[in-house]
């Protein structure tokens, strides 16, 4: 009894390295704009609307100020949110809508759990969450997206090669904004009004109630002020590491 206690033991130890091995493989891949070589520099606004409910500070300041942005939406936050898509596409020269997922699950192939949330697990439940992603924001009325980022930004390599194949490019971001709308209203504006040409910011949309979204209003309108000019990803010759968007 004691000799299969022991091997019991081992077994499970060994899932556990396993688990943390796979984890610690994964990569968060960087995404830049080309540089504009112009007098006013350029920066990509991309926002996560993972689930919950619209920031409308965020969103009314975009459109007040004519800040063009990429938002990724999840299947979830579609159901949830019908006034602020309506409002998105009412301004498709401002907004340009990509896929997040169907049900905001990390885009990874091996059984893991990231920042408290459990992968896909196999390449077939990461198709499942692009395709349905994807299929969510056509069916609500949106354009078939070209764009892909998974919940958590993190990726194993063959989850990329997997999302690839599916024909999205998949979007990193070299300025994290907000730090999944757990920072401080004062942090948030710190990083995103420090941005430099070419960078791609990543922001959350999807969090009214907390202080991150104020900050990032304040960085977003603090680069404006300086010059910088605002593009979305359709409309910017970028690249990306990890093969995501070569």
């Amino acid at each position: 009894m004691r000799t299969f206690g022991r091997l019991l033991i081992a077994a499970g130890l060994a899932a556990v390295l396993a688990t943390s091995a796979s984890a610690a493989a994964l990569v968060e891949p960087k995404l830049h704009l080309r540089l504009s070589g112009e007098a006013h520099p350029r920066v990509a606004l991309t926002l996560d609307a993972c689930g919950g409910r619209t920031d409308e500070r965020i969103l009314s300041a975009l459109v007040a100020n004519r800040i063009p942005a990429t938002i990724f939406v999840t299947g979830t936050w579609l159901k949830r949110n019908t006034g602020a898509l309506a409002m998105m596409k009412a301004h498709p020269d401002l907004f340009e809508l990509e896929d997040h997922g169907a049900r905001h699950i990390p885009a990874v192939d091996v059984p893991s759990t990231i920042y408290g949330l459990r992968s896909a697990g196999s390449a077939e439940a990461v198709t499942a969450e692009v395709e349905a992603g994807a299929s969510a924001l056509v069916g609500r009325g949106g354009p078939a997206p070209r764009w892909f980022r998974g919940a958590t930004a993190k990726y194993s390599q063959s989850s990329i090669a997997e999302i690839r194949r599916l024909g999205f490019r998949i979007a990193g971001f070299s300025v994290n904004g907000d730090g999944g709308s757990l920072l401080s209203a004062g942090e948030t504006e710190r990083r995103v009004s420090s941005a430099r040409d070419g960078d791609v910011i990543i922001g959350h949309i999807n969090q009214p109630t907390h202080a991150a979204g104020a900050g990032l209003v304040r960085g977003l309108l603090d680069l404006k002020a300086k010059g910088y000019a605002f593009v979305r990803l359709d409309d910017a010759e970028d690249a990306g590491t990890d093969s995501t968007t070569g």
